[in-house]
C-alpha cells in the first residue's frame, strides 16, 4: 500500500513538471532573424578601457600648454610711393599752364606787333596786363619800359617782340631767392609752418609738399595742428603714409600750439630732416584766429626758430589774395608763397602782384590735382608758358 502511494506521488510531480515546460516554451517569442551581415566583433586591443583615476600629484599639476596653432603669415605692407623728381617739374607741366595762360601772351604779342603803336594800342596793352591781375604799379612799370624799348628797337618782328616781352615779364617776376630752407640744424630739424585761409587747398598742399621734400632726399615728419577738423588730420596722415612720413596728431579740439610743439619735439627725437606743420585754415578778417596763429608760432619757437612760413593762396582769388597775404604777413612773418590752382582760370599776373606787395617770393605753384603737381617756381619756365 505504501508502495502504491509513493509511485502515485512520483507520477503527479512528473506530470506537473512536464506541463510547466510546455507552457514556458509556448510563452517565449521566437528570435527575429537578423538582417544583413552580422556585426563585426571588435578585437580586444581596440576596446577603450576606462581610465584610471589621477594620482594626487597629477591632480594638482598645472595643465599642460596646448600646442599653439601655426601663425598665419602677416599681410605684406603696402609699397611706398616714389614721388617724381622735382627738378624740371614746371617745365614738364608747362603745357598745362600754357593752356590757361596763353590768352595773355597772345594778346600782348598781337598788340606789340602792330605797325603803329599809338596811344590806343598802349591803353589796350595796359588793360590786358591789369586783367591778368599783375597790379597797377607793376603794369605801369612794364608799359613804360616797353614803350621805351620799342622806340629804340624800331623794327618789331614777332620774334623780336616775343623776346622783348619775355625779358620784361621775367624782370617783373623778379630774381629773388626761391629756395626752401629745409636743411636740418645740428641739434634739431628744419621747421616749416604752412598757413592760409579756408578753402585754399592748404592740407593737400602740405601732403604734396611732403612728397616734394622726400623726392629731394629729405626725411619728413608731419604735424597735424589743424585740430578743429578731424578730417584734416586724417587727410594729412593719409598723405604721409603713402611716402613713409609719420604724422603727429592730437585729439579733436586739442590746443593746436601743443600739437605743433609735440611735432617739433618728436622730429628732434627721431632726428628727421624736416618737420612740416599744417595749421587750421582761418579767415584773415578774424583777429582772434590770427592771434592764435601768432601764439602757435611763438610756442614752436621755444625749441628754435621757424625756418619757413609758407602762405598758401588760391590763385583764382586774384587781388583778394593780395589782401589776405598782407594780413598773414603781419602776424607770422611770411617767408614764401605757395600759389595753388594756377591750372584753371587763374591769371598768372598774381605772381607779380603778391611778390610786389609783400616783398616775399613765390616758391611753389600748384598746377593740377595730381599728387606730384606741386612744383618749385621757376620764373623763366613760367614766363615762357605765359607768352606761348
Amino acid at each position: 500500500m505504501e508502495t502504491v502511494i509513493l509511485i502515485g506521488a512520483i507520477l503527479v510531480v512528473a506530470l506537473i513538471v512536464g506541463v510547466g515546460l510546455v507552457a514556458g516554451t509556448r510563452r517565449r517569442p521566437p528570435l527575429a532573424p537578423t538582417e544583413g551581415p552580422a556585426a563585426p566583433v571588435r578585437p580586444l586591443d581596440t576596446v577603450e578601457l576606462p581610465k584610471a583615476p589621477p594620482t594626487p600629484e597629477q591632480a594638482h599639476a598645472p595643465p599642460a600648454e596646448s600646442a599653439a596653432p601655426p601663425e598665419s603669415a602677416a599681410p605684406p605692407a603696402p609699397a611706398l610711393e616714389v614721388p617724381e623728381p622735382t627738378a624740371g617739374r614746371l617745365v614738364r607741366l608747362r603745357a598745362r599752364l600754357a593752356r590757361s595762360q596763353g590768352l595773355l601772351g597772345r594778346s600782348l604779342l598781337t598788340l606789340l606787333s602792330r605797325d603803329v603803336l599809338d596811344e590806343d594800342a598802349w591803353e589796350e596793352i595796359e588793360d590786358t596786363l591789369l586783367t591778368a591781375d599783375i597790379g597797377v604799379g607793376a603794369t605801369q612799370e612794364i608799359v613804360d619800359r616797353l614803350r621805351t624799348r620799342t622806340k629804340v628797337a624800331g623794327t618789331r618782328s614777332l620774334d623780336d617782340v616775343r623776346a622783348l616781352l619775355r625779358e620784361e615779364l621775367i624782370t617783373a617776376v623778379g630774381t629773388a631767392d626761391r629756395s626752401l630752407h629745409t636743411l636740418p640744424h645740428p641739434d634739431r630739424p628744419a621747421v616749416l609752418l604752412v598757413v592760409g585761409v579756408n578753402g585754399t587747398g592748404k592740407t593737400t598742399t602740405c601732403g604734396k609738399l611732403a612728397r616734394v621734400l622726400i623726392a629731394d632726399g629729405h626725411s619728413v615728419l608731419l604735424g597735424a595742428a589743424d585740430t578743429f577738423r578731424a578730417a584734416a588730420a586724417d587727410q594729412l596722415q593719409t598723405w604721409g603714409s603713402r611716402v613713409g612720413a609719420p604724422t603727429v596728431r592730437g585729439p579733436e579740439g586739442a590746443d593746436p600750439a601743443s600739437v605743433a610743439f609735440d611735432a617739433v619735439r618728436t622730429g628732434t627725437e627721431q632726428r628727421v630732416d624736416t618737420v612740416l606743420i599744417d595749421t587750421a585754415g582761418r579767415l584773415h578778417t578774424k583777429s582772434g584766429l590770427m592771434d592764435e596763429l601768432g601764439k602757435l608760432k611763438r610756442v614752436v619757437e621755444k625749441q628754435g626758430p621757424v625756418d619757413e612760413v609758407l602762405l598758401v593762396l588760391d590763385a583764382t582769388t586774384g587781388q583778394n589774395g593780395v589782401v589776405q597775404a598782407r594780413v598773414f604777413a603781419e602776424v607770422v612773418d611770411v617767408t614764401g608763397i605757395v600759389l595753388t590752382k594756377l591750372d584753371g582760370t587763374a591769371k598768372g599776373g598774381i605772381v607779380v602782384a603778391v611778390q610786389r606787395e609783400l616783398g616775399v617770393p613765390v616758391k611753389l605753384i600748384g598746377l593740377g590735382e595730381g599728387a606730384d603737381d606741386l612744383a618749385p617756381f621757376e620764373p623763366a619756365a613760367f614766363v615762357e608758358a605765359l607768352i606761348d
